[in-house]
């Protein structure tokens, strides 16, 4: 018994062959732009969960810093320790600051750059003029300055407490955007 099977001619062939393979080829290049879409979506709110958690983090330590310098000695250790967690934060920021290049609105961008860098230059106000007094207070302790070089030190303790009192108040400032 024989089965006859209607072929069409070898240019229909070839036509069909053309036909699947565009349609291959579109359908991958959809494919691939639908998976980067979402790839950049993912990115996108991973990026915002994580400056997100920054930002929330330092909003809650500087309240807590504002606190603990109401009570008891104002710039004492549990205060210093809370304005170094601020710091720690801000160095996370840092070390994933490309990250931000992920968030699409550019605004937003703009407003969490500039917002960390003053709470960067404020907390590094406060550790810096804390260091400075802590070094001035042992050189007047630890020495026989008499008459205006220990009145120079401590006018320059009184500067530094203000510079200090200042850098934290602008801290407070910020940190409530």
């Amino acid at each position: 018994m024989r089965v006859d099977l209607p072929l069409g001619s070898p240019v229909d062939t070839l036509w069909a062959v053309i036909a699947g393979a565009v349609l291959a080829t579109a359908g991958g290049f959809v494919a691939t732009q639908l998976e980067a879409v979402m790839r950049r979506r993912e990115r996108e709110k991973s990026a915002a969960l994580m400056f997100g958690e920054i930002l929330s983090a330092l909003e809650t330590l500087t309240a807590v810093a504002k606190g603990a310098r109401a009570r008891g000695e104002p710039y004492g250790p549990l205060t210093l320790r809370l304005i170094r967690a601020a710091q720690r934060e801000i160095d996370a920021y840092e070390r994933n600051r490309a990250t931000l290049y992920d968030l699409r609105d550019a605004e937003i961008r703009i407003r969490i750059h500039v917002l960390m860098v003053q709470v960067s230059l404020a907390l590094q106000g406060v550790s810096g003029m804390t260091a400075l007094i802590a070094a001035d207070q042992t050189a007047l302790e630890d020495s026989n300055y008499e008459g205006a070089m220990f009145t120079r030190l401590q006018g320059r303790q009184e500067e530094l407490s203000r510079a200090r009192e200042a850098a934290f108040e602008y801290l407070m400032t910020v940190a409530t955007e």
